[in-house]
């Protein structure tokens, strides 16, 4: 691979085509688990791993080590502790393994490679939806089928509609803090969505709002991060910046955070969860 800052928009979306195939072929793997018996423990922080996040992991890292040698990576299941350089891959081999248990399709793959703190290509596949999401330059969405991605197709976020903004909720992490900020927008309707599948449904114009101010990890946001921000949509952290990742010291764990498909409804903004992420944001300016 080429130097990150020097890649070009071709080089992008070679990457992106190959981690998009990559997490469909993972998919397959989740979508053989899915529905039965699928064996699992509780970690240390009270989440769920099984047989199905191992076995998907173990191909996701086979896969990118043969086709990108020598780029470290931050995996969930078998390398959350390693520390990061200044490029590397992020994955969660399953995000929303408790959905994916109680067997809902609202689960997801997720992949991005990092550089500098920053996202800058990502797939993010949605095995139970047929569905998968990537990015470099520009944003796409494709078709599953077989376990591999069809013809893709451009995705751009929408602008705010003036009747009122739906907002995607977790099914299973409500908290006060997000309700509030919520409750200070013009939110016509609130849809609940497992996993990071919701960065691609805002990025793909079908809804507006994601707000979390509940605690969450790094391989959790990434992709759908990058392919939210190059879908014409952004991520801002309490801050009022982007979300930084690589962050080994604080155990790759985000603060509150906002996905927006219109980046103007980052105006006002307030984010709470966390004594230092008490203030309004505003829109990222370009």
């Amino acid at each position: 691979m080429n130097d990150a800052a020097a890649m070009t928009g071709a080089e992008a979306r070679r990457i992106a085509d190959t981690l998009a195939e990559i997490a469909c072929a993972a998919g397959t793997v989740l979508r053989h688990w899915h529905g039965g018996d699928c064996p699992h423990v509780l970690k240390a922080d009270g989440s769920p791993a099984s047989a199905a996040d191992l076995e998907s992991e173990a191909l996701i890292l086979k896969a990118l080590t043969t086709r990108f040698p020598g780029i470290p990576i931050v995996a969930e299941e078998s390398s959350r502790d390693r520390a990061a350089g200044d490029l590397f891959f992020l994955v969660d081999p399953l995000d929303g393994t408790r959905d994916f248990l109680a067997g809902t399709p609202h689960y997801s793959v997720n992949i991005a490679l990092v550089s500098e703190g920053r996202p800058i290509v990502a797939a993010l596949a949605a095995p139970g939806l047929d569905r998968v999401w990537f990015s470099g330059r520009d944003a796409f969405e494709a078709p599953v089928t077989d376990g591999r991605p069809g013809a893709a197709r451009p995705v751009r976020t929408r602008e705010a509609p003036e009747a009122g903004l739906l907002a995607l909720g977790s099914r299973r992490h409500d908290d006060a803090e997000t309700t509030a900020c919520l409750a200070t927008l013009p939110v016509m309707e609130v849809r609940t969505s497992g996993s990071a599948l919701k960065f691609g449904l805002i990025a793909s114009g079908e809804a507006d709002i994601y707000v979390r101010c509940g605690p969450t990890m790094e391989w959790d946001t990434a992709a759908g991060d990058a392919i939210l921000t190059a879908a014409g949509g952004c991520v801002v952290a309490a801050t009022g910046g982007p979300i930084r990742y690589g962050r080994v010291a604080d155990g790759y764990r985000n603060g509150p955070f906002a996905a927006l498909g219109d980046p103007a409804l980052a105006d006002g903004l307030v984010l709470t969860g966390s004594p230092a992420c008490t203030m309004p944001i505003s829109a990222p300016r370009t």
